[in-house]
């Protein structure tokens, strides 16, 4: 069943990225006045060709940069201004990342993995280890709880990020590549997973160059040259 689609979670107005070299005085506009409205239980790609804005409208979405201008709306909260400090605990608590590269902590088991931001947001061991079974489980990794990265397999390690990147019950679901790395086989099963969760009413946005990844979204945003080319 698709997810019902609601008020904005995402808002971008007039949003402007300008990279300055030091001392080269070489600037680069990674986004050019860009305006974007991403609605709750929304499922959508963003893509374009190399150097379009992809990368830096993923960090400013998840909160690892903050515009030069422009604002950004997370939830009704201006976070395009936020400090260090404020950006690091939105994206603790607000935003599931998952990653080309897993980015799992190789010394921890999956357990372990997805009870380590549980700790940081100061929650009892119990209720960590309860909630980190139950998203185990919700991937279909009850039986390689206890192992470690490297005793998993491409598609288990990203099943395993996914888990980790549902631990806070996030506003925004971002997915950057989610199957680069993984043989089209198992690509295509991480992505019915993602397809699953935004069903179940996550808000979910892929970043991808693969249009094939993009077209199992029901809205596919194009950007060209720092702006949005096409929204549909």
């Amino acid at each position: 069943m698709a997810a019902t689609v609601g008020e904005p979670v995402v808002r971008l107005d007039n949003v402007v990225k300008i990279y300055r070299t030091p001392g080269a005085g070489v600037e680069v506009c990674a986004l050019r006045g860009l305006t974007l409205s991403i609605q709750r239980g929304e499922y959508a790609a963003i893509v374009g060709p190399s150097g379009s804005g992809k990368s830096t409208l993923l960090n400013i979405l998840g909160c690892l940069d903050r515009p030069t201008s422009g604002t950004y709306w997370l939830d009704d909260r201006d976070v395009s201004r936020l400090d260090d400090d404020e950006l690091s605990d939105i994206r603790g608590r607000r935003i599931g990342f998952v990653f080309q590269s897993f980015n799992l902590i190789p010394t921890q088991t999956v357990l372990e993995n997805l009870e380590t931001p549980l700790f940081y947001q100061g929650r009892p061991p119990r209720e960590r280890r309860a909630q980190a079974l139950a998203l185990i489980e919700k991937v279909g990794l009850t039986d390689r709880h206890h192992h470690r990265p490297h005793e998993l397999s491409g598609g288990q390690q990203q099943r395993v990020a996914i888990a980790r990147a549902l631990v806070n019950d996030p506003a925004i679901l971002l997915a950057d590549e989610p199957t680069g790395n993984l043989d089209s086989k198992t690509g295509v099963l991480i992505l019915e997973q993602l397809d699953e969760l935004n069903a179940q009413g996550r808000t979910v946005i892929i970043v991808s160059h693969d249009i094939n990844v993009a077209k199992r979204c029901r809205r596919i945003i194009e950007l060209r040259d720092g702006q949005i080319y096409s929204d549909g």
